[in-house]
């Protein structure tokens, strides 16, 4: 991890009134961050009990107002709602004439660069998309984390200065994206961090059902040299029967889930098809040994009533690796 320079006075941005839309798990904690840096919350807006708590947690006295009126008390805006939401928002408040000429006004969606902004930044806004890659809790712990943290930052090239400053003052570390990657670089974190808590959590339901009494401890040393080898690899950190060829093992696997956990099985087969691909790509995953883990892969389907390894009447899944036109071009 990169070490950034302190910032020079003349490159902090001004002391400013913070305002946070939308009190779900993120707003209220960037909110505490930037307060612990000196600015200055003074709205928030929140509907739900949770949304309460939280800003009554991590933003203690600060008044919760309509989405308006924190425009309208605030310097900076933290816009923090979900993705779906954040375009009808900001149309919403750039038409009722809420958006004011010079106000800072910021979201926090991965999906979005700062062009979901423009109707407020016609009405004079200065637009920042500045997205951390973090999960969040909605409790104290995530002020502490945003310690390090990467943050996806577009910006105009005239704000590039500011979005850095207010990121490293939240205790992160800026990472430019365009604006035509966002999407990609959305769908990327996603991959990496929303699906890796589907994997753990099931994993540990079918370590549980297996009678392993503690799956939490059994697992966390495991994960955590496998994500920290991955790291440091990338697919050369490849282990297990799909990168070693085992079939027999893996139309073993199938068979278990299938008894036990059905629902398991259409996720497990993804899995291990893309872990094939990869594993033959780094070579890793000898050819010989592929093409028979590949027929167990193939030949499994993804219905409860089909036998492991044997031959799927409707014939080879084209999804397989191998299989279907474009196969070299992956």
């Amino acid at each position: 991890m990169n070490a950034l320079p302190p910032l020079e006075a003349q490159d902090r941005p001004a002391r400013l009134t913070v305002g946070v839309v939308g009190a779900g798990r993120v707003g209220p904690a960037l909110a505490a961050a930037l307060q612990l840096a000196g600015h200055r919350p003074v709205a928030v807006s929140g509907v739900s009990d949770a949304s309460v708590r939280r800003a009554a947690e991590l933003l203690p006295d600060i008044p919760l107002v309509a989405p308006a009126e924190v425009l309208a008390r605030a310097d900076l805006v933290l816009l923090t709602v979900p993705d779906d939401a954040l375009a009808g928002l900001v149309s919403g408040l750039a038409e009722t004439g809420a958006v004011r000429p010079g106000q800072l006004l910021v979201h926090t969606s991965g999906r979005y660069g700062t062009a979901v902004l423009d109707p407020a930044t016609r009405a004079g806004a200065l637009p920042l998309a500045l997205h951390p890659a973090m999960t969040f809790t909605g409790t104290s712990v995530d002020v502490q984390r945003l310690a390090g943290c990467s943050f996806g930052v577009t910006s105009p090239d005239e704000l590039r200065m500011a979005a850095e400053a207010l990121v490293i003052e939240m205790g992160g570390e800026p990472e430019w994206i365009a604006e035509s990657a966002r999407p990609l670089y959305h769908a990327a974190l996603a991959i990496g961090a929303n699906h890796l808590v589907t994997l753990v959590a099931q994993s540990m339901e079918l370590l549980h059902e297996a009678g392993v009494q503690a799956p939490d401890r059994m697992l966390g040393p495991l994960l955590g040299a496998a994500l920290d080898n991955a790291l440091r690899s990338g697919d050369a950190a490849l282990t297990g029967p799909v990168a070693r060829g085992d079939a027999g093992t893996v139309a073993a696997h199938i068979a278990e889930l299938r008894r036990h956990a059905p629902q398991s099985v259409a996720g497990y087969l993804a899995m291990a098809r893309t872990t094939a691909d990869r594993a033959l790509d780094h070579g890793l995953l000898k050819p010989e040994l592929a093409e028979d883990l590949l027929e167990v892969l193939a030949g499994s389907g993804d219905g409860p009533g089909t036998t492991p390894g044997a031959p799927d009447a409707s014939g080879p899944d084209p999804d397989a690796p191998g299989h279907g036109p474009g196969e070299g071009d992956r």
